[in-house]
């Protein structure tokens, strides 16, 4: 089988927005209401005008894909990092790890390799009933919750990628 990460083209909008839909799908079911599961034609291309929007794909497949969004950008996260969007991997691949894969390719490829980057954070709801674990076992700690107006409570959540960085930027926002 042959994987390939890559930034998603904008030529790429309607399978982009296809495998979001299907990935959000079961928390749509839920009620709980994420800006992926539904986003329009319109606003997923503006999604991948304004981010870094990244996908794994399985022999050309569009499997899994995931969104940074920048401290810089138009949609900046709560602590002044990276944040992850948009994350979701197509159910028709449910146990093959893609969504896995997908984040570890983003934090060691972009995060790490090409931004530096001493952390990163996402946003999640706190009446999920798996990402909060999900998220735990893949390294992130929770932060602080706010209500974002869009009918649940959001938790952040921060991940520290490089230990000496992110004590360097701690001391930086404790100065600022």
């Amino acid at each position: 089988m042959s994987l390939d990460f890559r930034q998603v083209r904008e030529d790429e909008v309607e399978t982009y927005l296809a495998l979001m839909h299907a990935a959000y799908a079961p928390v749509k079911a839920l009620g709980i209401h994420f800006d992926a599961a539904s986003a329009d034609r319109e606003k997923a291309w503006l999604h991948l005008q304004r981010h870094g929007v990244y996908a794994l794909y399985a022999n050309g497949v569009m499997v899994s894909s995931i969104t940074v969004r920048y401290p810089w950008g138009p949609l900046p996260g709560p602590f002044n990092l990276p944040h992850i969007g948009w994350f979701g991997a197509h159910p028709d691949y449910a146990g093959q790890r893609y969504g896995r894969q997908v984040q570890d390719l983003l934090e060691q490829q972009i995060l790490i390799g090409q931004l530096r980057a001493p952390a990163v954070s996402l946003g999640t709801a706190i009446n999920h009933p798996w990402l909060k674990e999900m998220y735990l076992k893949r390294g992130f700690q929770p932060m602080h919750t706010t209500d974002l107006g869009k009918g649940h409570i959001t938790l952040y959540m921060k991940k520290v990628l490089n230990a000496a960085a992110h004590d360097a930027w701690l001391t930086r926002q404790a100065v600022s």
